[in-house]
């Protein structure tokens, strides 16, 4: 597996502390090279502080029992089950088409690739390929909402720290990618757009021109986010070498993504196991050095670059044909055939009616989503519902080593660390 060299940089890198700090520390007696954090004594008594379920910084309906030694975290514990909306259940109650527009919901921030791990799990049960028009205009868009899902990152979590500007800016750059969303399926948001087979329909001829302008314009963009905080003093000294993961520790706790890869553990499931066509195309997977929430910055603002380049290739070679499947079991019958045909149109009315019978069987799809890895296990009996679907949804696994990461840390930073994690409540109640 290719790995770009890690993009990280230690404490060391950071501008030292002020001459008048370093005297105000030696006054109180505190040895060089000591956080005075650690020189805290813990009591026998600690508070128990709730920062939820409404806190700003969780980004949804989270919440946080801390218990705090003065500012220091000692313990965290995180309260789910706020949003739990019971998706997995529903898909028991509906045919396969029915539940694609229940998957946009679970990740709202990435709709797509719930959308492909779905269909990607349905379609090898049926043991169907959709053509390679279909995967490449999937490949697109997909990574589109990468660069939609990490802008909104990209920003939310520097408004966490103060940084206003880069806000705006991420939700400047971000409509631009929800225009195209709108044009291809005439929503923004959740799209639904790819299906059980292919997709809802091939793309409009001013597609070319707006995602060409995408390519053009969106890497001077991306430099124009990183020259705003990149290098800022205040943004490195809130997040480098805070809430730091090990290797050992990210893969212990299940977390991938951004977050494991933040760690140094070059593991992305486009390349390791390659879907969709992702093979194609050449791409880097980054990497970070500390693991700490700079490292975790600095490895996204890279994959909005790399998925700039999938997104290229799979532009520039783009191939003619079909965008859906022709297996009878998927595919509606040609709209020029219900009009002089009653075998498609009785066809056409019982796939719309009944819904496709998937073959009895169980299958595991994964796909890489802006989080990591997001996986569908299916269950058929053979009828037109899923008899079982289980998601292995990331903001769940990356959330669990929150605990971990703010132990020590003050209770300002905390806001930091959920932000670098990059949750979803959705995706984590279900």
């Amino acid at each position: 597996m290719t790995a770009l060299p890690p993009i990280g940089s230690p404490t060391a890198d950071l501008d030292p502390l002020s001459e008048q700090y370093e005297a105000g520390r030696q006054r109180l007696g505190i040895e060089p090279g000591l956080d005075s954090i650690d020189l805290v004594e813990i009591g026998d008594s600690t508070m128990e502080l709730n920062m939820g379920p409404m806190h700003p910084s969780t980004h949804g309906v989270l919440r946080l029992v801390l218990n705090l030694d003065g500012e220091v975290v000692r313990e965290c514990r995180p309260d789910i089950g706020y949003l739990h909306t019971g998706f997995e259940k529903d898909f028991e109650r509906h045919t396969y088409q029915q539940c694609i527009p229940y998957t946009d919901r679970m990740d709202y921030l990435s709709p797509l690739f719930n959308n492909l791990g779905f269909s990607l799990a349905v379609e090898r049960l049926l043991g169907i390929e959709v053509p390679l028009r279909g995967q490449y205009l999937r490949v697109i868009m997909c990574e589109l909402c990468r660069l939609a899902s990490h802008l909104l990152w990209y920003g939310t979590s520097a408004l966490d720290l103060g940084a206003t500007t880069a806000f705006v800016y991420a939700w400047r750059d971000r409509e631009k990618l929800l225009d195209i969303n709108e044009l291809v399926s005439g929503v923004r948001m959740h799209t639904s757009f790819i299906r059980v087979g292919g997709l809802l329909a091939d793309v409009p001829d001013p597609f070319y021109e707006m995602v060409g302008a995408v390519i053009k314009t969106f890497p001077k963009l991306i430099d124009e986010h990183e020259l705003l905080i990149t290098k800022n003093p205040i943004w490195r000294q809130r997040t480098v070498g805070l809430g730091t993961l090990t290797p050992e520790d990210a893969m212990a706790y299940g977390a991938t993504g951004p977050v494991l890869r933040g760690s140094g553990v070059p593991y992305d499931l486009r390349k390791a196991q390659p879907y969709s066509s992702y093979d194609h195309f050449d791409f880097d997977v980054p990497i970070g050095r500390t693991g700490d929430v700079y490292d975790r910055y600095l490895v996204r603002m890279q994959e909005m670059r790399e998925s700039l380049k999938i997104i290229t290739q799979a532009f520039e070679n783009l191939p003619d044909g079909p965008v859906n499947t022709t297996d009878r079991r998927v595919a509606l019958p040609p709209r020029n055939e219900l009009n002089t045909s009653m075998e498609s149109l009785i066809h056409h009315f019982k796939l719309v009616t009944e819904g496709m019978r998937v073959p009895a069987g169980q299958v595991y799809q994964a796909v890489e989503s802006p989080r990591g890895e997001l996986g569908f296990y299916l269950v058929s009996d053979g009828t037109n519902r899923p008899y079982r679907c289980k998601v292995r949804a990331p903001s769940f696994s990356n959330l669990s080593a929150l605990p971990h990461m703010v132990r020590g840390e003050l209770i300002a930073d905390v806001v930091a660390v959920i932000g670098s994690i990059d949750i979803v409540l959705g995706d984590v109640d279900r």
